[in-house]
């Protein structure tokens, strides 16, 4: 079965990696597992920092770089294109649900934050959502979530996606 992908999308500076800040514990208080994708819109961001040796290997030209601890591993890899969320998600294992920042226009379900702080410009049509997150009182055909309800946001994609039956699938 395939795991179930949330996008959290809005503007820059409306709080994407604050919410998903609050709703990542939410679900791990739950006892879910969970895997984080963020699409960075830049090139050439540096993973590592200057002057550790895996920076020094990419800096010298390796173009697969592993970084490996007795609790965990770390891997990263220079590409000709940016590959689609279809691509990186692929061979995300062993979580429950992956949660995304940013890919608004990967098709996924997603929730975006509308802030009034911001004009309230929606990036995509309410039939393309799941839900919305916003600081201001909205109305809206969809399920509208103060930015600060985490645990209402959880429940609703809990519910969605991830109670009973479709958990257990989901973990085989």
């Amino acid at each position: 079965m395939t795991i179930p992908v949330v996008c959290i999308i809005g503007s820059s500076g409306s709080g994407k990696t604050t919410l998903l800040l609050k709703l990542i514990p939410e679900f791990k208080r739950r006892g879910y597992r969970i895997a984080t994708v963020k699409h960075h819109s830049h090139a050439g961001f540096e993973i590592d920092q200057p002057g550790k040796d895996s920076y020094l290997y990419a800096q010298a030209g390796s173009d697969h770089i592993v970084i490996a601890a007795p609790d965990k591993v770390a891997a990263y890899y220079r590409v000709e294109r940016e590959p689609s969320l279809d691509e990186i998600i692929r061979d995300i294992r062993d979580v429950d649900l992956i949660l995304v920042e940013g890919y608004k226009r990967a098709g996924k379900p997603a929730i975006e934050i509308r802030r009034g702080d911001l004009g309230l410009r929606p990036l995509l049509a309410d039939g393309e959502l799941l839900a919305i997150a916003s600081n201001v009182p909205l109305t809206s055909t969809l399920p509208v979530f103060d930015l600060n309800d985490a645990a209402g946001m959880a429940e609703f994609v809990e519910g969605r996606f991830l109670r009973g039956e479709e958990r257990a699938e989901n973990r085989e």
